[in-house]
């Protein structure tokens, strides 16, 4: 009984795959986390807020629910805006921080992993990646360096797995044959992930150095790409492109009880729901929801221009991080 009442509280949970958002969730409940340490910085004039969490201990990971590394967080409000200019400084930014968790100071290798389904337009951001990238392994290999006019030319080479549905094969299977084959030095995995608000949707980009798990934001758990698994090291970079029912029942009741400590004659209502605790909550969102809405994922109506702006924009700071 209480394995099914465990079960049944891991699919009403707001998912997130963002460890700013993990962390807020402790600021909300005036909680602070030993092993992990939290710095924040704005770019007034990109308008461009960075988040890094880094997680230093056991005790970190287990309170967080994230493997213990660094995470950084971009978040550009107008990133959903097809404005080139503004989306060129969010990639010379990504830039800046893939080159603080990859060293550049001399030539490497790196395998570009595209995660998702192309068929599927809010998991189509990592094929979207791929296809822009500046791929360098085969023209070096088959004509040297100074076929790019370089003296110093990282490798890169790219891959798109696809999903399990579609090649009977883990996404760890296909990538682990690919790295024992090319042995690259870093593996750079890009993903579309879940968010918890749906404030930070096509706005928010995060980088991580501890690997991912392919379709942990929609609760669908592969093998993860990481160091352990891979032998190399392994990046992420994902932006959120969905969220759950779930979240956005979360929301309407956060707004709901806003509303109703602003009217006279619910204020007390509203008051009382304030007062609720995040379990509490959950029980009364799990009154309300329909199981049939338990699975449902949303995702805005402009996502195919989106997907492939944002996968460009990508792909251009990868390309300027190692040109």
């Amino acid at each position: 009984m209480q394995d099914n009442k465990e079960k049944e509280q891991e699919i009403f949970m707001v998912r997130t795959d963002l460890a700013v958002e993990a962390k807020e969730s402790f600021e909300e409940d005036n909680v602070e986390i030993k092993g992990v340490i939290i710095d924040e910085s704005y770019k007034e004039e990109q308008d461009i807020k960075i988040t890094r969490v880094v997680i230093e201990n056991e005790n970190g990971a287990k309170a967080m629910g994230k493997p213990m590394g660094n995470y950084v967080t971009l978040e550009a409000p107008n990133m959903v805006v097809p404005d080139q200019d503004y989306h060129r400084e969010i990639s010379k930014e990504l830039a800046e921080q893939i080159k603080k968790l990859i060293p550049l100071e001399k030539e490497v290798s790196v395998l570009i992993v595209g995660l998702g389904n192309r068929e599927v337009t809010p998991d189509s951001l990592g094929p979207n990646v791929v296809e822009n990238l500046l791929i360098t392994r085969h023209v070096v290999r088959e004509y040297g360096k100074e076929a790019l006019g370089k003296n110093k030319v990282n490798i890169i080479s790219g891959i798109v797995p696809g999903v399990m549905a579609q090649t009977g094969m883990e996404t760890l299977e296909i990538v682990k044959g690919v790295v024992d084959e090319t042995k690259p030095d870093y593996v750079i995995a890009i993903d579309a992930l879940a968010a918890r608000s749906t404030k930070r949707l096509n706005r928010t980009i995060q980088i991580t150095d501890t690997g991912i798990n392919p379709g942990s934001g929609v609760g669908n758990h592969r093998n993860g790409l990481n160091l352990e698994s891979l032998n190399v090291p392994v990046i992420a970079i994902g932006i959120p492109t969905v969220v759950d029912a779930a979240t956005i029942v979360n929301d309407t009741m956060e707004n709901l009880i806003d509303a109703m400590e602003q009217t006279k004659e619910l204020k007390t209502i509203g008051g009382t729901l304030k007062t609720f605790d995040a379990n509490e909550k959950y029980q009364l969102i799990r009154e309300i929801i329909s199981p049939h809405l338990n699975g449902m994922f949303v995702t805005p109506k402009d996502i195919d221009e989106t997907v492939k702006m944002l996968g460009f924009t990508i792909s251009e700071g990868l390309n300027m991080a190692f040109s």
